[in-house]
């Protein structure tokens, strides 16, 4: 019998912003983004491409005034298309871990499809959140785009910056550890059968 195919696509329209999801997680990481903020482009692409999930993202919003509204709203209707697609999770590892160098910059991430969503994000340098990134993105925007993904999707994720100096390294190498920890939990897992949990549920 042919496994259900673990897609999704949302729309999400708001004074603020209009947004358009689709993710297949059984993808090869091929993706289409456009959001209006140049620098979250290339995050949205690395963790398609990293993650093998398959992305389109769709955003107009009021990034004249910032560009909080469109990567925060984003990360909410990414986590809600995440939790849509992975179904029952009935056959998945559930668990991801991986740890991602970028140069100087050194990140690791740990995942857990748990259905409690939690976040502990640490280790990044003080002022971080301050610089902006390609003119556009602040690094406090990379915090905010993780706590609207994990709480949609329901995860429990550690984030951890071990290593980091230079602020476009130290985001990228947060954006694929997390990339590489989430295709490693969402992975179908030929030896489990069922829903990986005690509680017959997650």
């Amino acid at each position: 019998m042919t496994a259900a195919p673990r897609t999704a696509s949302l729309e999400r329209s708001t004074s603020e912003s209009q947004i358009s999801v689709r993710v297949d997680l059984d993808g090869t990481g091929t993706s289409q983004i456009e959001t209006g903020v140049p620098f979250f482009d290339h995050m949205l692409t690395a963790f398609a491409r990293h993650s093998l999930t398959d992305l389109t993202v769709n955003a107009v919003g009021d990034v004249h005034i910032d560009v909080h509204h469109t990567v925060e709203d984003t990360g909410i209707l990414l986590g809600q298309a995440i939790l849509e697609a992975l179904g029952d999770k009935a056959g998945i590892s559930r668990y991801g871990d991986a740890l991602v160098p970028l140069d100087e910059s050194l990140a690791q991430a740990v995942v857990d499809i748990s259905g409690r969503p939690y976040l502990v994000h640490s280790g990044e340098p003080a002022g971080f959140e301050l610089h902006l990134i390609g003119g556009h993105f602040t690094g406090s925007m990379v915090r905010h785009f993780f706590e609207a993904l994990t709480l949609n999707a329901r995860l429990t994720v550690h984030l951890k910056l071990l290593e980091g100096r230079d602020p476009h390294h130290i985001a990228e190498a947060e954006f694929k550890a997390f990339a590489r920890a989430f295709r490693e939990a969402k992975a179908l897992d030929p030896l489990v059968h069922g829903v990986p949990s005690t509680k017959g549920a997650l």
